[in-house]
């Protein structure tokens, strides 16, 4: 069956179309209900379905004889490690975590937080909470205790998962003292802080709740899998919003497991025994989705990579790695082919390694501009697939499905709709658009499987971000159009979240930590274009009147109070002191409009604009301070 076809049958016959594809997982119940709703409308999967995600990742392949193949290969280069496990190692170490949870007092329903760098206890930790039933949230590492904290009182854990540090690139990060201040900044209180020691010098500060990993491990009995029902939650992962706060987004089992063996199967093209290396971290729904549960479920060897596409040691880190473990699909962001790019322009790294082995490169997280793509396919002559997904949506909505058909590639697009999701292109009334017309992307329910089953304790804010705007379908956010051919194009966000390096920001949050600043009196975060990041915040302020510090040490102590506040990844380095920010007549501020100013786009002065003149005073700051397309060197 060729993608037409099967892309057809699964928007038409959606039932029979998911309840083939359910026979690809073992389920402890096998579902009877394939699509019913839930008690607010909302369309849902395998309702009466019962099955273990862990046993799927695991015990699954052991019974059936595959236990010492490998299935995860950790690569350290910034501790120069290179470890492999095996299916039975891997069970093992799991079963003994879960038992050693379940005699800390979790239990089936309970949630508990993971906060830990790309290191194999990471990934053993999500999948004993699985075992076990036990919801988990796992928050990047790179957060700073505010944000875990905000995270902390919004699912309420009963224990976090943590190491004793992380490494960036060449630097020690303690977490440890991390996870103590945002329990200091929590409203809930954790009974428990389970702290794996790497023995890297970090200092790790003794508190009554602490747990000894290797301890809890060690003095454990290997515990067997529960079954739950399919819309148990497998995880909550928090996306940011417009608000500030960020989202809870509710993942199920039985749908999502379904999901990722289709995705490996007929999206990625992976079969049963090759390597896949997903270069992510385990804190972002990539990190779930394929570096953990979808290539584990599909009995592939999966790479848990602690280093950098560039600096650990250099550019040549990436094909090392493929070499080496004779990596078969791989997985990245277009922010690390551009680094990567950046440092070796004429590929030179590349002619050093066998990468024979590597049959499809796929890029996600942000759009993959076309000189990267062509810089790629030119070195590395292999298809080249950039797609699109979301942290709600849990696997790809838009791509070429290499495992069901090659099909050509253009150059700026993210491919097709996938199987399940029937995309279309909205005017603002709701209106579909024809092919070219630039428009919102929106998806008609029922989502397929695996996708968002709601936000955490929060269903209006679910309703409200994603289904009220088109009533009948779902508002990705996202901007873009369709060709004639059927090929789609992702234009960017409509709302005030950044991609930063594949990484979704809210602005909103980011103006609250500007704006607390003491010298501010009002200010905008706006994303602006980067050759390296995708996007990058940029803060406008205005100061308060009779204000007299100097920018630089403005800037200095707002870019400080960001990193604090939210962490690295936020990557703001830019603070612009204007006179004042272009507003509507009502008041709003027109960020749309700042945003094309930077970037050099073209652009029209709204009729509801205040005053005009504004627009003037902005370039002549841009200019100054030698911002986006105002740099000298431009």
């Amino acid at each position: 069956m060729n993608y037409s076809e099967l892309y057809a049958q699964s928007i038409h016959q959606p039932e029979a179309f998911w309840a083939a594809q359910s026979e690809a997982i073992d389920w402890y119940n096998k579902p009877g209900i394939i699509l019913s709703k839930d008690e607010n409308g909302y369309p849902q999967w395998f309702k009466d379905g019962e099955l273990n995600v862990c046993y799927l990742a695991l015990d699954k392949h052991i019974q059936d004889g595959f236990g010492e193949q490998i299935a995860i290969i950790y690569d350290s280069p910034v501790t120069q490690t290179v470890k492999k496990f095996t299916f039975n190692e891997v069970k093992t170490e799991v079963a003994k975590l879960a038992g050693g949870l379940l005699s800390l007092g979790l239990k089936k329903g309970d949630t508990a937080v993971i906060y830990m760098p790309m290191i194999p206890q990471a990934a053993f930790a999500m999948l004993a909470c699985a075992r076990i039933g036990v919801t988990h949230s796992v928050v990047f590492g790179g957060f700073a205790p505010h944000e875990l904290a905000i995270r902390i009182d919004d699912c309420k854990p009963r224990a976090i998962i943590t190491a004793s540090s992380g490494i960036e690139i060449d630097r020690l990060i303690a977490y440890k003292p991390l996870v103590d201040e945002a329990i200091e900044l929590a409203s809930h209180k954790p009974k428990k802080v389970i702290v794996f020691n790497r023995k890297l010098g970090a200092r790790i500060p003794f508190k009554k709740y602490d747990v000894d990993y290797d301890a809890l491990v060690y003095g454990s009995e290997e515990t067997p899998c529960v079954a739950v029902s399919s819309n148990h939650p497998l995880y909550v992962l928090y996306t940011s919003g417009t608000t500030g706060k960020p989202k809870g987004i509710v993942r199920d089992s039985g749908g999502y497991a379904t999901a990722l063996k289709f995705s490996m199967t007929h999206i990625y093209g992976v079969k049963e025994d090759e390597v896949f290396w997903a270069a992510s971290d385990v804190g972002w729904v990539v990190g779930h989705s394929f570096i953990v549960y979808g290539p584990l479920i599909n009995r592939n060897t999966t790479i848990l990579f602690e280093g950098k596409p560039i600096k650990t040691p250099d550019a040549s880190t990436f094909w090392r790695v493929i070499e080496e473990h004779k990596v078969n699909v791989m997985f990245t962001a277009p922010t690390a082919i551009r680094a990567i790019k950046k440092e070796d322009p004429n590929g030179d790294f590349i002619k050093q390694y066998d990468i024979s082995s590597l049959k499809t490169q796929f890029l996600a997280g942000e759009r993959c501009d076309v000189a990267t793509l062509e810089w790629y396919r030119e070195h590395i002559p292999i298809p080249t697939i950039d797609h699109w997904w979301q942290t709600e949506s849990g696997w790809p909505m838009v791509s070429i499905m290499m495992g069901v058909e090659t099909a050509h590639i253009k150059p700026g697009s993210v491919g097709k709709a996938v199987c399940g999701y029937n995309l279309k292109i909205f005017g603002e009334n709701g209106q579909e658009l024809g092919p070219n017309e630039e428009g919102y992307v929106v998806l008609e329910l029922p989502l397929p499987p695996g996708t968002l089953l709601d936000l955490w304790k929060d269903t209006e804010r679910f309703k409200a971000g994603y289904l009220n705007k088109f009533p009948g379908f779902y508002f990705s956010g996202d901007g873009g159009y369709k060709d004639e051919n059927g090929y789609i194009f992702i234009t960017g966000r409509v709302d005030d979240v950044i991609n930063v390096a594949g990484h979704r920001l809210s602005t909103a949050e980011m103006e609250e930590i500007v704006s607390s600043h003491a010298s501010v009196a009002e200010c905008a975060v706006i994303g602006i274009h980067d050759e390296l990041k995708g996007q990058i915040p940029l803060a406008l302020v205005v100061t308060k009147s009779g204000e007299k510090m100097e920018h630089f040490q403005l800037e200095q102590e707002i870019v400080k109070l960001v990193r604090q506040q939210i962490g690295a990844v936020a990557a703001l380095r830019n603070v612009v002191i204007v006179q004042r920010l272009p507003k509507t007549r009502s008041g709003k501020i027109l960020r749309k409009l700042m945003r094309s100013i930077v970037d050099g786009e073209s652009f029209q002065i709204p009729s509801t604009i205040d005053d005009e003149t504004i627009v003037e005073e902005i370039i002549q700051d841009l200019t100054k301070y030698e911002i986006g397309i105002y740099k000298v060197n431009n």
